[in-house]
């Protein structure tokens, strides 16, 4: 006799025989009714607790109000609009780009803005910090300098 055996006063059912011992039932039309209870039960209980949260949270909510719009009229009415004017100092001029064929240009760099070397395992790369036309200080990237040197020397000359 095993000790659970000695223990419990029966054989130790495996996980696999769970159930009830004796005639196996496979799906009856009152294990389905049950499960079909339990399930509506469970359905009805979760939209209970649903619907509570939702009352508390709709209870809890506040509006946002913010000082920097407050004085801003949330309502827009046409009879606000006037017609405009054309003056012609508010007419921007746009510098010519030239397009190559396949609809790409070539942004021209303008100004160098940092140095570094990068040390490879037995190379050392010296980069630059390359500003081009129409770009912001964050939008510059790092170049290599040779290249840089060699394809726009005028970038180098003081």
């Amino acid at each position: 006799m095993s000790p659970y055996e000695v223990l419990h006063g029966r054989q130790c059912r495996t996980s696999l025989c769970w159930n009830e011992m004796g005639e196996r039932k496979l799906l009856s039309p009152e294990i389905v009714q049950v499960t079909v209870d339990k399930v509506n039960i469970i359905q009805a209980k979760l939209k209970a607790v649903q619907d509570r949260q939702k009352s508390y949270g709709d209870v809890r909510r506040k509006d946002l109000k913010f000082e920097e719009l407050s004085r801003v009229h949330d309502v827009f009415h046409i009879s606000m609009l006037r017609k405009y004017i054309s003056d012609p100092s508010h007419v921007l001029e746009t510098p010519e780009i030239e397009l190559r064929d396949d609809l790409s240009y070539e942004e021209q760099p303008v100004q160098i803005l940092g140095r570094e070397e990068k040390r490879l395992r037995n190379k050392i790369i010296a980069l630059v910090k390359v500003l081009r036309r129409n770009q912001i200080v964050e939008e510059a990237t790092w170049e290599r300098e040779d290249q840089m040197r060699s394809q726009y020397p005028y970038l180098f000359q003081n």
